[in-house]
């Protein structure tokens, strides 16, 4: 789907001629997948995965993270594969943070493991704790209901974005959250989005809110998966809730639902 030999910008995210089978190539969920996203530097890119259950969008991130090596292909992250590259930051669908470790201390876990001296570590994990709206909830321990739903997914970005913030993967991670606290977190992402601009790879369900946060969207068919759509989100860069009520918010929301539509009823 990507020409990789039509980029003006580095690449930071590549994946070429993905094949993932359990059972020693009998059946295949992914066959011949190709993902490219180009580096934007003081923009970063926010890119949307749309598709089915079942396609495979987890999995494509978990490549990126170095969770899982596909059966074929190359997957490079900044020219490299993916083992030499950086650590990548992830934040899941469940809540992931350490319930017998405080907000703060949950932060600078990642710099910890990196051997950065103790005054360093919780100095910028306040900094990432303030920049994610938990100043005052520094010293709570992080766990439900201490802290609520979306508190603790904003702790799951916080830890992520201190660890590399280059580049950050989320797995449908306001899937569980209320409808009131989802579009909030929904603003916050915007907001860190934009202050530090990193490249934001984003797995969700749900169209509107993929318009609302992507400049790309990418749509994976039904096993064996491949991505065979992208919509270029051509709304401005700074977005609020405004947003969701002009006409090409609404034009956009549309055209991707069809699109999906047709997507998932390929073979």
């Amino acid at each position: 789907m990507p020409d990789f030999n039509d980029t003006s910008l580095d690449n930071i995210i590549e994946l070429r001629g993905i094949d993932q089978s359990y059972d020693g190539g009998n059946t295949y969920i992914i066959k011949g997948l190709d993902f490219l996203v180009e580096d934007k530097p003081a923009q970063g890119q926010f890119v949307v995965i749309l598709g089915a259950s079942g396609a495979g969008k987890s999995t494509v991130l978990r490549y990126i993270a170095g969770l899982q090596e596909p059966t074929a292909g190359t997957v490079l992250v900044k020219g490299k594969p993916v083992k030499e590259a950086p650590r990548v930051g992830m934040v899941f669908q469940q809540y992931s943070s350490l319930p017998w470790l405080t907000v703060l201390e949950n932060v600078a876990l990642p710099l910890q493991y990196q051997g950065v001296d103790k005054s360093e570590r919780l100095a910028r994990a306040a900094e990432m704790v303030e920049l994610v709206g938990l100043a005052g909830h520094e010293n709570k321990y992080a766990q439900y209901p201490t802290l609520s739903g979306g508190q603790l997914q904003r702790v799951a970005i916080a830890r992520s974005l201190i660890a590399n913030p280059d580049i950050l993967l989320m797995d449908e991670p306001f899937g569980a959250l209320d409808i009131d606290t989802r579009l909030q977190m929904q603003d916050l992402l915007t907001e860190i989005w934009h202050r530090i601009h990193p490249t934001v790879i984003f797995v969700t369900h749900d169209i509107s809110e993929a318009v609302y946060l992507a400049d790309d969207i990418y749509m994976m068919k039904p096993a064996p998966s491949k991505f065979v759509e992208h919509v270029k989100v051509d709304l401005p860069l700074q977005r609020d809730r405004s947003t969701k009520r002009t006409d090409r918010y609404v034009e956009l929301v549309r055209l991707v639902e069809d699109k999906m539509i047709a997507v998932t009823r390929m073979e």
